[in-house]
């Protein structure tokens, strides 16, 4: 296939969404935060799409797998800080942020942890297998579908108790890891 576009342009323009999809979502207003669930859409079909278009022009490249990384660890970290910002007239008050910022956090940790992993084993070595045609980050979906339904409270708080509770599975599978690595060369 060929295109003047590179999956590099496209990860830009998901970086692009998902930064504005989180600063709109800070506002807390209506209808920025309709809004900004929809460019995180865009954003996450754009992440999609970049590893798609590499794969059939043949211009992956580890560099660009570790950009496009980086851009989803920008992009669902900020989400959860956007998204505790603009709650913080809720109920949760300035509780709020912080919940954001801890959901956020663990999302950053989570791929750290994961570019950790990759860099000792190669990439995708952190991947954890989807089932049924869907992947552990087919969940981000339940961002703009929470904001759209009214639930944005729920989902900051169980964003604040689940992404601490998979940033510490991620924790434990590098740590196997590492221990099998460590393993493997004593062999």
């Amino acid at each position: 296939m060929k295109t003047p576009v590179t999956p590099n342009q496209l990860t830009v323009l998901r970086l692009l969404a998902g930064l504005s999809a989180a600063g709109l979502l800070a506002l807390g207003t209506q209808p920025h935060i309709h809004w900004a669930a929809g460019l995180f859409v865009a954003s996450m079909l754009l992440d999609r799409a970049d590893g798609d278009l590499a794969r059939m022009t043949g211009r992956t490249s580890p560099m660009g797998h570790t950009y496009d990384l980086i851009a989803d660890a920008l992009c669902n970290t900020l989400i959860f800080v956007g998204l505790g910002i603009g709650l913080r007239a809720s109920e949760y008050g300035l509780g709020a942020i912080a919940m954001g910022v801890l959901a956020g956090g663990s999302v950053a940790a989570i791929l750290w942890l994961v570019l950790k992993i990759e860099k000792a084993e190669g990439a995708r070595a952190a991947e954890i297998k989807g089932a049924a045609g869907f992947d552990p980050d087919d969940t981000m979906v339940l961002i703009p579908i929470s904001i759209w339904l009214g639930w944005s409270e729920g989902l900051l708080l169980a964003a604040a108790i689940g992404a601490p509770m998979f940033a510490i599975f991620f924790y434990w599978l590098f740590l196997r890891k590492r221990k099998s690595v460590a393993s493997d060369h004593n062999v």
